[in-house]
């Protein structure tokens, strides 16, 4: 038994002395110089291409690694000095002759002498247990040449065992998995866990945004606790969600290389390693491992005022329409984020009417403090005389790609001083649930702001007794879908006054199904089946929209189908057209439908050969594996033919998410008396009026009104000129990305995608009595940009690639209506316009000197005009409405 004990005793202290003098991570021998090889390169290209079509450089060196002290309480605590020597920059991919910018070059005039020197100066890394526990070089190095020094550093950090920790590099605080196998050791760093304070944003809906996945990779090969060999890779990957051709890809490598060893200093004496440090160089100072922020100074590159000169040109309004404007409306939002309050003020108060909504649209895109303030400054909405300014600034803050608290205080602030508009004061409360919705949906609901905000609608609806104000706080909540705002729009959606009702129910179609209960669909169902009073068709229609799209349970959906046949006659028509559409399209309802339509009592030939010109109808406009982009087109008719409602809509779905891209209402009520017509059940007390609503970008827009009340109908009918009314014109930021990235080799990376919109979006509705014809028409004209801008920068040599594709496009919608007859005669044509697609792919590679290469190409192709399938009975009556005329065979004069 004694000597049992004696044994294990033996046993524990020989396996404490090893431990002692274990190793968990490189580990240097003492007197020794290691002479090793590193490189860095990297690539910029797009998603899918090889290397050799990218551009990029590579920077290369001798690197000397000494032991300058070991803690003589273990071995895992050292300090080494790295040097870096002959240092070379040359092309990651060949060049020859003029397309080469490191030709005949050299290195200092390259790097500069500055930086050369710089990073000719040797770094002290203290390792404890395999990790850089402190980082130590001279303040005084220009930050880029440090970067560069600290990515080499970072590859000497690793642990011989198996596991998963945080490591802080020269990347951030990031998660690393090793995976130990005899002589080599995987790491691999969770790129999208590194926390590292770098600017980034990006737009709140994901249709619009980018999708991005990062890959970092570290093996080290591993003989007698040091490194033979390190091999490092990452790759970032990014494209625009909604168009596949917009990609980007930086590869960027780093290559570490044990040469030779040969006899080197001796250890240095002492205890504690800062007083090593000092005796070394006083000058040496800790500083962090993590990459820090530095600015690239442009050369050559425009002022402010310069560019504005040139840009301005195709920012008039005849070129609002075309591609170049949304691509000059980019490039100025790019000058005014660096531009300072004084400087936009100058351009601001210095341009003439024509430029000034372009100028303001693109400067309260830039969503800078700066920018805001500066626009804040400059309109006075005390003013009724620049309300399109005013106008314009509201609307580019609902579509603020990435919106902040100070914006929303700023339009609260705004709304509680005097404003000389009503129209602007209801355009801002409009803007504000905008505002409110984007915040919500970025974790932003319980800001300060947020707060004030929701109380202003809600208690604004709760309290408010004018009818105007009630639709502009509507309006806002049907912007900011705020779930505790359902209880007061089924209150209204109940009102006596049939707009409100409408606007409430429409609010009500915006929610999320998770949002529509069974209380929600209880009241939609009293108000389309008259439970408690008569609705208006619009209301109606609108309720019983909510309920086949949110889950309807069998009997729902077999009372709806039931109430067709006993309905107004256009209603009827509607109706029956909305549930075929639901079965032609597989909507989500569509099984349900088909379920009880098994019933005969519901289908039979009574019940579905209903007459009438209303219609509801789906269809793709493009459609491929991933996404698809959609459009609807419900038409409502009164009893005697005059336009109630069309609603045209456009959505764009990504997977399982989607974009409310567009939707214009045209609603008329009230007309009747001009044909000498009856009006419908609940309706024959209505003023006459016509008028236009908007959605854009999932923001609702302030409605637009044609005429309101016989005289004012009777006035615009004697003066028409049949112009249109714009509801939306301007310039719209519609994707913005961007994001500074800190490589692992020290470089640093811009990546930004910006998409702009040139938009125009205008109404008219033309009305003839003596030809008893009626026309709406509803035009958009739009042009698309879209820019993806990838550069890696080194501080003195960077290397990059534009990507971008532009078109311009049209869109008509026209609704003829002919009563003249009974039954009156209806026609619906929408109609794409021919549209040209331009994409072009741009790299270079430039010194900071100003020497550069630049490669580009592009494509084209042009997209024929079509117009759009609708129902063949449209078809049908839209031969019978343009029947070409008959010539006369007469030659006489009567």
């Amino acid at each position: 038994m004694i000597l049992l004990a004696v044994l294990f005793l033996c046993f524990i202290s020989s396996y404490s002395a090893s431990v002692k003098g274990h190793t968990t991570g490189l580990s240097l021998n003492n007197d020794r110089l290691y002479k090793l090889t590193y490189s860095t390169e990297v690539f910029v290209n797009r998603v899918g291409e090889s290397l050799q079509d990218g551009v990029g450089y590579k920077i290369s060196s001798n690197v000397d690694v000494v032991l300058l002290w070991r803690n003589p309480d273990g071995d895992d605590d050292q300090l080494i000095k790295v040097t870096i020597k002959d240092v070379n920059v040359e092309n990651a991919n060949q060049r020859e002759g003029g397309k080469n910018i490191f030709n005949g070059k050299k290195i200092s005039q390259i790097i500069g002498k500055e930086n050369l020197a710089a990073l000719k100066t040797p770094v002290l890394l203290h390792l404890t247990r395999g990790k850089v526990t402190d980082y130590y070089s001279f303040p005084s190095e220009p930050v880029g040449v440090q970067n560069l020094k600290r990515g080499l550093a970072s590859l000497f950090q690793m642990q011989l065992t198996s596991g998963t920790a945080n490591e802080v590099d020269v990347s951030g605080n990031c998660k690393v998995t090793y995976q130990a196998n005899q002589d080599k050791v995987t790491k691999i760093k969770a790129l999208d866990t590194c926390k590292i304070e770098r600017p980034v944003f990006t737009t709140h809906n994901k249709v619009l945004g980018i999708s991005s996945k990062a890959v970092s990779m570290t093996t080290y090969k591993i003989e007698d606790s040091f490194v033979t060999a390190v091999l490092a890779e990452e790759t970032y990957a990014y494209g625009l969600n909604f168009q596949r051709l917009a990609t980007g890809k930086i590869i960027s490598r780093q290559k570490l290389e044990l040469k030779t060893t040969a006899a080197g200093p001796g250890l240095m004496a002492g205890k504690k390693v800062a007083a090593v440090i000092k005796a070394v160089d006083s000058k040496y100072t800790a500083m962090s491992l993590v990459g820090q922020v530095y600015q690239s100074k442009c050369k050559r590159c425009p002022s402010l005022s310069e560019f504005w000169q040139t840009a301005k040109k195709q920012l008039q309004p005849d070129n609002l329409a075309k591609a170049a404007s949304a691509r000059s409306f980019l490039d100025l939002i790019h000058h005014f984020r660096t531009a300072k309050k004084e400087q936009l003020l100058q351009v601001l108060k210095s341009e003439s009417k024509e430029i000034l909504p372009q100028l303001v649209d693109a400067i309260t895109s830039a969503q800078t403090p700066d920018s805001l303030e500066a626009i804040l400054e400059f309109l006075n909405f005390k003013s009724e005389s620049d309300i399109i300014l005013q106008e314009r600034f509201l609307y580019a803050c609902g579509f603020a790609s990435h919106p902040n608290e100070a914006l929303l205080k700023a339009l609260l602030k705004t709304f509680r001083n005097p404003i000389g508009s009503n129209d602007i004061r209801e355009t801002v409360v409009i803007v504000i649930g905008a505002l409110i919705r984007k915040l919500c949906q970025n974790e932003a609901c319980k800001a300060p702001a947020v707060v004030e905000a929701k109380k202003l609608i809600l208690g604004g609806l709760e309290k408010s007794d004018k009818k105007e104000d009630v639709k502009m706080y509507l309006l806002a909540l049907k912007n900011s879908l705020l779930p505790e705002g359902i209880p007061l729009l089924l209150k209204y959606v109940e009102s006596d006054d049939g707009s409100i009702s409408h606007l409430a129910a429409t609010a009500l179609q915006r929610y999320d199904s998770s949002f529509i209960t069974n209380e929600v669909k209880t009241v939609m169902n009293r108000i389309y089946h008259q439970n408690r009073r008569v609705h208006e068709k619009t209301v109606r229609t609108t309720a019983a929209t909510i309920i086949l799209n949110n889950n309807p349970s069998y009997m729902e959906v077999k009372n709806l189908l039931l109430s067709i046949g006993e309905l107004p006659k256009e209603m009827d028509k509607y109706m029956l057209s909305m549930v075929q559409d639901i079965l032609r399209f597989q909507l989500p309802s569509s099984k349900m439908v088909r379920r009880v339509l098994k019933e005969m009592v519901v289908h039979n030939y009574n019940r579905f050969s209903k007459s009438g010109s209303s219609s509801a109808y789906t269809g793709y406009m493009e459609r491929d594996s991933h996404s698809a982009s959609t459009y609807s087109l419900d038409i409502l008719y009164s009893g005697s033919g005059i336009l109630r409602r069309s609603n045209l809509n456009i959505f764009q779905y990504l997977e399982d998410i989607h974009l409310h891209a567009s939707q214009v209402v045209i609603e008329a009520q009230g007309l009747e008396a001009l044909i000498a017509a009856t009006p419908d059940e609940g309706e024959e007390n209505l003023d006459s009026f016509a008028g236009m609503s908007a959605i854009l970008f999932d923001v609702q827009l302030r409605p637009v009104t044609f005429f309101s009340g016989y005289s004012d109908l009777m006035a615009k009918m004697l003066s028409a000129s049949g112009d249109p009314i714009s509801v939306v014109k301007g310039l719209v930021l519609l994707t913005d990305y961007s994001q500074v990235i800190q490589l692992q080799s020290g470089l640093k990376a811009n990546v930004e995608f910006q998409g702009g919109l040139a938009i125009d979006i205008s109404g008219a509705m033309e009305f003839s009595l003596w030809y008893r014809e009626s026309k709406t028409r509803v035009k958009n004209r739009v042009a698309l940009v879209v820019t993806g801008d990838i550069t890696v920068d080194s501080s003195f040599v960077n290397a990059g690639q534009e990507v971008s594709f532009e078109t311009e496009a049209g869109l008509e919608f026209i609704s003829t209506v002919q009563f003249s007859q009974y039954p009156f005669l209806v026609c619906m044509q929408m109609d794409r316009q021919e549209a040209p697609f331009r994409r072009y792919v741009t790299r270079h590679e430039r010194l900071s000197t100003g020497k550069g290469y630049v490669f580009q190409k592009g494509k084209e192709k042009l997209s024929p005009g079509s117009e759009f399938p609708l129902h063949q009975e449209n078809s049908d009556m839209c031969r019978v409405v343009f029947a070409p005329q008959a010539e006369s065979s007469s030659d006489g004069w009567f």
